[in-house]
């Protein structure tokens, strides 16, 4: 499958409507040169499928390129049919598709315009894999995923880290212990002990970043800001009680504070979330203890792998 650049769009400021420009330059890991919305994280490049913003636009919508928010408008690909994963290549350029769609929290001016906005559902998000120099009218090809490890976000919750007055040590710990073992770390976010935030964000790792796992850290105890239980609850579909409950039990070995955990384990559709305690050294414990069954779990939560009774 292949697609055309019809238009690449950027705004040097958040908040103010991108406009359109000939070419650019794709920076690695980054995105694009000037744009506002770059950055290491995992939506550097946006993108949207040309017919749908045509669609919308003969509804009488006055939609001129970039008033979206996207980065590249390209005719020939639905975005959206393609799972998290697939590469986009332009060129010497390759992006990763890292999610489909998005929550809109502040309305744009076409929504408020004509009551409604095509990105949160037709918009897709890529990390930049490979940089380089692309201009409207290149091709865009679209190339399969073949990585076929487990997708493992990591999510940690801390008022102090999201601010910068802690450092975040326990979610890199989390993200090198989980790559040497053989997954794919997409992300490692720090946001405060919000509720509905964290709710926000577990929604929003699962369903539209499509990960196997979702691991948290911190906020797990008995603190009045220590809400992460909760918001896992909220976006729960099955519970897990089998995980946190081996957590606690075998952290009773190391510390007899361990069952003050409120930590939790669930299913979101296809995602499991487990809760970890704020800590290093007690997240490289807990790893420790659920590492060995976690993978098996996960292929039978995909369909790969059948029940193993004991015999």
């Amino acid at each position: 499958m292949e697609g055309i650049i019809k238009a690449i769009c950027i705004s040097e400021q958040k908040g103010t409507e991108k406009h359109p420009v000939q070419d650019i330059e794709i920076i690695e890991d980054h995105g694009l040169e000037k744009d506002a919305h770059a950055g290491k994280w995992h939506r550097q490049v946006s993108l949207l499928s040309y017919e749908k913003r045509e669609e919308f636009k003969a509804k009488g919508a006055n939609v001129e390129d970039g008033a979206f928010g996207e980065n590249l408008l390209v005719s020939g690909i639905e975005f959206t049919s393609y799972p998290v994963g697939t590469q986009f290549k332009i060129g010497d350029v390759l992006f990763e598709l890292t999610q489909i769609g998005k929550s809109c929290h502040s309305h744009c001016a076409i929504y408020h315009q004509v009551g409604q906005c095509i990105m949160p559902h037709q918009g897709v998000f890529t990390r930049v894999i490979h940089g380089g120099h692309i201009c409207v009218g290149d091709t865009v090809e679209v190339i399969e995923n073949k990585d076929s490890r487990m997708r493992v976000a990591v999510l940690t919750l801390s008022d102090k880290a999201s601010i910068g007055q802690r450092k975040d040590e326990s979610g890199p710990l989390i993200e090198k212990i989980m790559t040497e073992h053989g997954y794919n770390v997409t992300g490692v976010t720090v946001i405060a002990d919000d509720e509905n935030e964290i709710v926000s964000q577990l929604i929003n790792l699962s369903d539209r970043c499509q990960n196997d796992l979702i691991l948290t850290t911190g906020g797990t105890g008995l603190s009045a800001r220590d809400v992460t239980p909760e918001a896992t609850m909220e976006v729960m579909t099955r519970n897990v009680p089998g995980i946190s409950e081996a957590l606690r039990y075998e952290s009773m070995k190391y510390t007899n504070k361990a069952m003050l955990s409120r930590g939790v384990s669930v299913l979101r559709n296809k995602t499991l979330i487990i809760n970890l305690p704020g800590s290093p050294k007690a997240v490289k414990e807990s790893l420790d203890i659920i590492l060995g069954p976690l993978k098996h779990g996960l292929e039978i939560m995909k369909g790969e792998a059948s029940e193993c009774a004991r015999k």
